[in-house]
């Protein structure tokens, strides 16, 4: 079966199920995450993205009939933790896609990227930090790893504005460095949470973004982009994109983590860029 999922949102979901606010159990993220497989929009999905503290759990949980499970790991401690994560994974039935390290706090930038220099030959996302220490990173990892940016939180303050964000994708564009962005991206529109007031991010909102600023834009343009709220015209320029300029922009913008594959998939059938299968719901047996 042809896939359903259009290029542009092709392994664009990254299951962070057991990170907040979803906190999934981990026996529930595995099964939910397994049973998945030969859905009709398993190729929304990306890996299952897991801290380097669930890898001892996570062995008794796995099918032993030979199938892997996609996983990227989270070093929020920095790469000091990066041995026991390789030793731990070679270990279990899993396909280790990626990694993702923090920049610990007082370590500096030149040692960080230093204690990197082992990494395995997978994409390694390097989470950038908001403050001074940005243009640093950035110019250390550019050619080598990719980028990593936080665009939410359980706090108002930890969602950077149009202008900061738009300022980083910017910046990562400019340098030929890949990113993917974690938290708070719970919509595919911009939008205002009726609960929290707090501004939140659309994922559909950055691909557009990220496609502008590939085709030359400005900053200013691609935080106009991160601003608006109408998603039939985020929708339609995404559906409008051709091949060669869809690959482009899920070069540059690989994916985001998300609590739930149910909620963008959702969104994504209802503004009309994925066509669910007409015997279905649409989004039934999603969970995340």
């Amino acid at each position: 079966m042809s896939s359903r999922i259009p290029a542009v949102a092709r392994h664009l979901c990254d299951d962070a199920a057991v990170f907040p606010p979803g906190l999934a159990p981990l026996p529930d993220a595995v099964r939910a995450y397994l049973g998945r497989a030969g859905a009709w929009y398993e190729d929304l999905v990306g890996p299952l993205v897991l801290a380097a503290k669930a890898l001892p759990e996570l062995g008794s949980l796995l099918p032993d009939d030979g199938t892997r499970l996609p996983l990227s790991v989270t070093l929020p401690d920095g790469p000091a933790g990066l041995p026991g994560v390789l030793d731990a994974v070679a270990a279990l039935p899993v396909e280790l896609r990626s990694i993702e390290v923090a920049v610990p706090a007082g370590l500096a930038v030149t040692d960080f990227l230093a204690q990197l220099d082992d990494a395995p030959e997978v994409d390694v996302y390097v989470e950038v930090p908001r403050d001074d220490r940005r243009p640093r990173v950035l110019d250390g990892i550019a050619g080598r790893y990719r980028a990593k940016f936080r665009t939410g939180g359980v706090r108002a303050d930890l969602y950077p504005d149009e202008a900061e964000l738009a300022a980083a994708i910017a910046a990562v564009v400019a340098a030929g460095v890949p990113f993917k962005a974690t938290a708070g991206l719970h919509h595919a529109v911009r939008n205002t949470d009726p609960e929290t007031g707090f501004e939140q991010h659309g994922f559909l909102n950055l691909l557009v973004a990220t496609d502008g600023l590939l085709d030359g834009g400005s900053t200013e343009d691609a935080a106009a982009v991160l601003a608006e709220r109408d998603g039939a015209k985020l929708a339609g320029t995404l559906a409008a994109l051709g091949e060669e300029r869809a690959a482009a922009v899920r070069a540059s913008f690989t994916s985001f983590g998300t609590c739930s594959i149910t909620d963008p998939l959702t969104e994504l059938v209802e503004l009309g860029l994925v066509t669910a299968p007409r015997s279905g719901a649409g989004t039934e047996g999603t969970t995340a």
